[in-house]
């Protein structure tokens, strides 16, 4: 699991190079070579993760899976630079990071099981409206580049949107995950954290 992990965040740092590393698209062979290698780095990880049992096998099975959804993602993005590429790169990591998450869970039980698969889900909320925001201002900002003033206001108006767009669903998620943890209490205490967490998330 040490390898694993290790192999894991050395492929996050991968990851983290900026768009303009990927602006050159591949050639056939070089995009072949790189469907062939994560194809091997994910048949390596799965006889890694066979020699596991109980829930340690099931949640390298995870992170071997997150890393090569995220690896075809990343690849299909070098070979076809776009916004859209990129913003799928964020979404597969979104959701790789959600399953081994929630993988983990499985080790907890009763309300304290519930309380992280709800932080597992707000956290890939987060991620996917932040993805989705970055998206969107990066397509407004493109288009106001090309045109004039009245696209500025324009691309203004639309980061704005999808900025608030993104800060409703994270508040949603945070709301959920909130009351998850009002299930641990009863009676008065319960009906105390609820109304709490209804004020401090704007809920009626």
């Amino acid at each position: 699991m040490y390898q694993l992990h290790c192999k894991a965040i050395a492929f996050a740092i991968g990851l983290a190079f900026s768009a303009g590393a990927m602006a050159q698209a591949m050639s056939k062979e070089e995009y072949k070579s790189g469907k062939d290698a994560i194809a091997a780095d994910y048949k390596a990880a799965k006889e890694a993760c066979s020699r596991l049992s109980a829930n340690a096998k099931d949640i390298c099975n995870a992170e071997a899976g997150g890393k090569e959804k995220v690896a075809k993602a990343e690849l299909d993005a070098k070979n076809k630079p776009s916004g859209d590429a990129t913003y799928k790169v964020r979404i597969a990591k979104a959701d790789a990071a959600f399953a081994v998450a929630k993988q983990k869970c499985d080790d907890l039980s009763g309300n304290g099981k519930d309380v992280c698969v709800k932080q597992a889900k707000a956290d890939q909320v987060a991620a996917k409206a932040d993805a989705k925001a970055k998206m969107k201002t990066a397509d407004a900002n493109s288009v106001a580049k090309e045109k004039t003033a009245d696209a500025n206001s324009v691309a203004k108006e639309k980061t704005a949107d999808a900025r608030k767009t993104a800060v409703e669903k994270k508040i949603d998620a945070d709301y959920a995950l909130a009351k998850e943890k009002c299930d641990a209490f009863a009676g008065d205490t319960k009906s105390t954290c609820l109304s709490d967490a209804k004020a401090r998330f704007g809920k009626s």
